[in-house]
C-alpha cells in the first residue's frame, strides 16, 4: 500500500542512509588480477555504476592509467588553480583522445553545486549510451564528484537521492558535505514532486 503522507527528503535522511554503508573493498580498475596498494601508486578510483567512476586527482592526472581502463570522458567537479581543485582542462586529454566537462567548485557547503546537475548528467549520459566510460572527479573523489553522479542517477536512471547515493557508497567511500546534500534533497523532493510521489 502506498503511503498516504510521504516524508520529503532531507539532508539529514540522506546522511543517515550514508552512514549505514561501508563500501566493499576492492581492486583498483585496471589491476584486477594483481594486488596493488591504491594510494602508494597516488590514484584511487572505483567503478560505482556501469561506465562510470569516481575518482581522485591522482587518477584523473594520470592519461596512461585512463586509457588502461578505457576512460573516454573524464568531468573535473574540481576544475583551478586554488588548494583542493584540479587544473586540467579540454587540452590536457586532447591527446588521448577523452572528451572533457570542467565545473569550476569549491567543495564547501555554501557553493551552488546544483547549477551544474544538468549539464553533469547530460555528459555522463551521453558517454554511457556512447558505449563509453566516464571518469567524474574532484580532489579527493568523496563530494564534488559524488554529489554530481548522484544527479546523474536521480536525472537519468530515475533513481531517488537516498537509492543513488546508496548505490554509489557500496562502491566508494564518497561522503559529499551538509550543503551538496541539501542540494540533492531538494533535487529529489522536485523530481518526486514531478512524479506525483510528494
Amino acid at each position: 500500500m502506498a503511503n498516504e503522507h510521504p516524508t520529503p527528503t532531507t539532508a539529514r535522511s540522506l546522511l543517515s542512509a550514508i552512514q549505514k554503508i561501508t563500501p566493499a573493498s576492492k581492486p583498483l580498475p585496471g589491476y584486477e588480477n594483481k594486488i596493488v596498494s591504491r594510494f602508494p601508486m597516488g590514484m584511487c578510483m572505483d567503478e560505482c555504476y556501469p561506465g562510470l567512476y569516481i575518482g581522485d586527482l591522482g587518477a584523473a592526472k594520470n592519461k596512461d592509467y585512463l586509457k588502461q581502463v578505457g576512460i573516454t570522458h573524464v568531468v573535473n567537479t574540481a576544475q583551478g588553480n586554488k588548494f583542493a581543485t584540479v587544473d586540467t582542462d579540454e587540452a590536457y586529454y586532447k591527446d588521448v583522445d577523452i572528451k572533457y566537462l570542467g565545473m569550476k567548485l569549491l567543495d564547501i557547503p555554501t557553493a551552488n553545486i546544483a547549477q551544474f546537475f544538468e549539464a553533469g548528467a547530460d555528459f555522463i549520459d551521453e558517454a554511457l549510451t556512447s558505449g563509453g566510460k566516464v571518469l567524474v572527479h574532484c580532489f579527493m573523489g568523496i563530494s564534488r564528484s559524488a554529489t554530481i553522479a548522484c544527479a546523474f542517477l536521480m536525472l537519468k536512471r530515475r533513481l531517488g537521492a537516498q537509492e543513488a547515493l546508496e548505490t554509489l557508497r557500496k562502491n566508494r567511500s564518497i561522503y559529499p558535505n551538509d550543503g551538496f546534500l541539501n542540494q540533492l534533497a531538494d533535487l529529489d523532493n522536485k523530481l518526486r514532486k514531478e512524479r506525483g510521489e510528494l
